[in-house]
């Protein structure tokens, strides 16, 4: 969109520019909106822009949201993300001094706090390696809660939490971090994301509190896992810096609390956000370190995740002869797994995410070999048809590698049938990683348009994004 709505650029009669911005040009100088402007009340924005007739799908268009994103708003969910907040600006064509905002820490602080807050602007890939230096001193065995650690993120707001703390007080932060993390699997991250953040403020606050040792350090395991379930929803709507520093904190906090399974889990996460980025040697190197801390804490099956997902660092990495033999090893360690006695953060880890993983792997492979479909297609296929309706957004990445499979393999009719299915499940899911992870069908179905079903699922995709 272009930036400059409000001013100039749309004052003219052209009907053609008055359709591609609907905002009219002296909207954001009446006293109601620049009061809702200052006040960064993004639902009476919304609302006096109705009063403008400006439709909601016309404001989802502008700001990049889904329409049930904007009909939320409108019904009075507050906007509190940074990132949020300055994309909606830019999308309406709002001067950002009427919002105060700015490209500064300061700001990004005063608007979502700095325990979520954006980090001072720098190179991602210098992120990236401050990251694996913290990860590998903690991973080796050095000192936590120094220095470094006040550098991800500091305190967020005080809310009264109890002068002494028992097992009861602990067990109430694990059964809250299950529950969110059943709606984090089920509808996505963007659906919880703010529930998890707000349930750290409070357990955050339970570290000054007195304690059993014993107590305590279950409290740092819990909390460090909470963290780790703040990283992931953040990561799942695009906050990569917010992820990082959550993901940071929960490694400190799981040495702390002597979890090395749960070191291994975090380190296994973060390297999955490095996945997504295109930044497979990175990534690897954080499975690397978290596949040592798994070999510590004796659990096959935990070296099992970090060997699957050394796998998929290969195979992105073009290497097929690693990520072929990381596979197989993670299917021996798997088999030697004692399921019923493993940690409770990698029981996730069943018989169906072998398959995902194997399926996953190949999928990277076949895009440049489609000789590996025939090992990618019943491997996905096995894990569809495990995946029931409390694993939606697995699910939908499985449909949707499982129909770019079958369109490489050149099964166009049944990879258009599985990729609608793909859609239906995307569109009840509030992940940016689902977007991101249908790309590789969107592509496919383009390059096929000349058949009628594959058409028709690439234009569907299209409106699938556009949404």
């Amino acid at each position: 969109m272009d930036a400059s709505i409000g001013g100039g650029a749309v004052a003219g009669s052209d009907p053609k520019s008055r359709q591609s911005h609907p905002v009219p040009p002296d909207a954001w100088e009446h006293p109601e909106m620049r009061a809702a402007l200052a006040t960064r009340e993004i639902s009476s924005v919304y609302r006096l822009l109705r009063k403008h007739g400006v439709s909601q799908r016309q404001i989802a268009a502008m700001t990049g949201q889904s329409q049930s994103e904007v009909s939320e708003i409108l019904k009075g969910r507050q906007v509190m993300a940074y990132d949020v907040l300055t994309r909606i600006a830019d999308g309406l064509g709002v001067p950002r001094g009427y919002m105060g905002l700015a490209y500064d820490e300061a700001t990004a602080i005063k608007v979502v706090g700095a325990a979520d807050g954006q980090q001072a602007e720098e190179d991602e890939s210098v992120k990236r390696r401050r990251f694996l230096a913290h990860a590998a001193q903690v991973t080796m065995g050095a000192a936590v809660f120094g220095p470094e650690s006040g550098t991800w993120s500091s305190g967020p707001a005080k809310t009264p939490a109890p002068g002494r703390i028992g097992m009861t007080d602990v067990r109430q932060v694990e059964a809250a971090t299950r529950a969110l993390r059943s709606l984090d699997y089920q509808y996505g991250g963007g659906f919880c994301r703010d529930a998890v953040v707000a349930q750290l403020s409070w357990g955050q606050q339970m570290l000054e509190s007195s304690g059993t040792e014993v107590v305590k350090t279950r409290l740092y395991v819990a909390l460090a896992d909470l963290h780790s379930l703040a990283g992931w929803t953040s990561f799942d709507t695009g906050l990569m810096d917010s992820a990082r520093g959550h993901f940071a904190n929960a490694l400190d906090l799981a040495k702390q609390g002597d979890n090395h399974p749960l070191v291994a889990n975090v380190l296994y996460r973060m390297g999955r956000v490095y996945l997504h980025q295109d930044a497979p040697n990175d990534a690897l190197k954080l499975f690397q370190l978290g596949q040592i801390a798994a070999q510590e804490s004796g659990s096959e099956l935990a070296v099992a995740v970090l060997c699957a997902n050394e796998a998929w660092a290969y195979a992105m990495m073009g290497n097929e002869e690693q990520a072929t033999k990381l596979l197989g090893r993670s299917k021996d360690e798997f088999a030697r797994a004692d399921l019923a006695e493993a940690e409770s953060w990698v029981k996730f880890f069943t018989e169906t995410d072998v398959y995902a993983m194997i399926g996953t792997v190949h999928t990277v492979l076949a895009a440049k070999n489609a000789e590996h479909t025939k090992y990618a297609i019943p491997a996905l296929t096995k894990a569809v048809e495990s995946y029931d309706d409390d694993m939606a957004r697995s699910k939908t990445f499985m449909l949707s590698a499982l129909a770019t499979n079958h369109l490489l393999e050149g099964d166009l009719d049944h990879g258009a049938k599985v990729g609608s299915k793909a859609v239906d499940c995307a569109e009840g899911i509030k992940s940016e990683r689902v977007k991101d992870r249908m790309r590789p069908l969107q592509v496919e179905a383009d390059r096929r348009r000349n058949n009628a079903d594959a058409r028709d699922l690439a234009d569907r995709l299209n409106s699938f994004y556009a949404a």
